[in-house]
């Protein structure tokens, strides 16, 4: 049975409203996992008892969701929730039967109506498979091997949860229009649960999704920048940004991506296909838990290929793809509203992959300089998964692999040899020339060419005279 901290506060929990007189259970997506051998990021109960009762049955609760029907009940073993200690994994979120209203918005209840049935309140829900119910009692005393049968001898399953996931299909409760119309978010959480078990989507709700794809848009553009990162870093972003082009949704939320469908590249170096290929196969090659800049990296570092495309003479050619691709990642940045770390990384990624091609016949300053780019093993990676998505040589991805690893950090960063004082110490004055001055010696310092400040300030006077 699990073991986890929250799964003994979620016991405990469900214990005490259940000596209080109230039905409660495991519900949603921690009952999905443990019935498909996954052990869950986290534990949510329901229950019948009103928000109410459940702030004044626990000592230590958080109201944060009450007017929905939703309090955080913190464990009462281990410390007190402090930060970084264990308990403070240990908060559950607790939800009362309910059955919701109208949806006005498109992603939150007017108004939410309590019910005392387990079997009302599931309705409300999104998929089948995260409506399903959990007496998780029948697990505490169970054996490791008992486990699969005690958790299916437990279940409450009121809408056919559990021949769905037996079948490996994501489906709507109920009327699959109406659910999407009462939280369009639902519309990408459809395709990133489908892609995360490597499930198909049901037939009847994929069609609802493609009718109602343009709804997305009545989502904040975080919302939709966290699932579509979720999508890019959970192990399946081929697999989810395909349905994102059959649910009709990748034009809607990125339609930049969406044009790179039919822009063929040239096929001596990439034999794979076009543009929407290619980048579909970097995706494939993304870990599941992989740096979120390195996955948007890789799904935008040919974003400027539509736009540039070229028939010459001799191929066909992107000239300026890079740039332009660094402007149109930036609109995509400034859109979902990415941190300004997380842009600049994006950005840098994008801006950068290119350049491989030329370390082999760079300056030791100049291939110094390239590691000095923040965090360069994103940069390293995008760039093998660059190689694999295409003609697959990685002489280069080895080459600069080897040298950026050998390199001792002092000689990619070694303290400066002189400074804008010595400058002036030496009769210089200060002004744009200095960034010059300085850059020639940190080049012949970077070189190897010169190894001490006297040799520097020699350098300095061979090449500028004082004004």
């Amino acid at each position: 049975m699990p073991t986890s901290p929250q799964f003994e506060a979620a016991i405990d929990i469900i214990r005490t409203l259940r000596s209080g007189g109230h039905d409660a259970y495991l519900a949603g997506g921690c009952v999905r996992d443990l019935l498909l051998g996954r052990e869950p990021q986290d534990y949510d109960v329901a229950t019948s008892a009103t928000p109410d009762i459940v702030l004044n049955m626990f000592p230590r609760t958080f109201a944060v969701g009450a007017h929905f029907g939703v309090v955080l009940v913190a464990s009462e073993s281990g410390s007190d929730c402090e930060a970084g200690s264990v308990a403070e994994r240990c908060v559950i979120e607790v939800a009362t039967f309910r059955n919701d209203g109208v949806y006005s918005d498109g992603r939150h209840p007017d108004e939410v109506r309590y019910t005392k049935t387990a079997a009302e309140d599931v309705q409300r829900r999104d998929f089948t498979i995260n409506g399903l119910l959990l007496d998780p009692t029948h697990l505490v005393d169970a054996e490791p091997h008992q486990k699969a049968p005690a958790i299916r001898a437990g279940l409450l399953d009121y809408v056919g949860g559990v021949t769905d996931l037996d079948a490996g299909l994501i489906r709507a409760i109920g009327q699959p229009e109406k659910r999407f119309e009462e939280d369009q978010l639902r519309l990408l959480r459809a395709v990133r649960f489908a892609a995360r078990f490597e499930f198909d989507i049901e037939p009847v709700t994929l069609a609802a999704m493609r009718k109602l794809a343009a709804r997305i848009h009545a989502v904040s553009r975080e919302r939709i920048r966290e699932e579509l990162t979720k999508m890019l870093t959970e192990g399946h972003a081929r697999r989810a940004f395909d349905l994102l082009d059959e649910t009709d949704l990748l034009v809607q939320v990125l339609p930049e991506i969406s044009r790179m469908k039919g822009v063929q590249q040239p096929p001596q170096f990439h034999p794979e296909g076009d543009v929407w290929i290619h980048t579909l196969m970097l995706l494939e090659q993304l870990e599941p838990g992989c740096p979120m800049t390195l996955a948007w990296g890789a799904l935008l570092h040919d974003v400027g290929k539509p736009p540039t495309y070229r028939e010459g003479p001799d191929r066909i050619r992107f000239d300026g793809h890079v740039e332009v691709g660094v402007a149109i990642a930036a609109d995509i940045c400034r859109r979902f509203r990415f941190s300004n770390d997380e842009t600049h990384q994006i950005l840098a990624l994008v801006d950068n992959h290119m350049r491989f091609a030329d370390a082999p016949r760079m300056k030791a300053s100049t291939l110094k300089r390239f590691f000095r780019l923040d965090n360069f093993p994103e940069h390293l990676a995008l760039h093998r998964m660059d190689c694999m998505a295409a003609h697959r040589n990685l002489d280069i991805y080895g080459f600069v692999r080897k040298r950026y690893e050998s390199l001792p950090e002092e000689e990619v960063h070694p303290t400066p040899l002189l400074t804008g004082r010595e400058l002036i110490a030496a009769g210089y004055q200060p002004g744009p020339a200095f960034k010059e001055m300085l850059q020639v010696v940190e080049d012949a310092q970077l070189e190897g060419v010169i190894t001490t400040p006297d040799q520097a300030m020699s350098l300095v006077r061979e090449k500028f005279s004082p004004a």
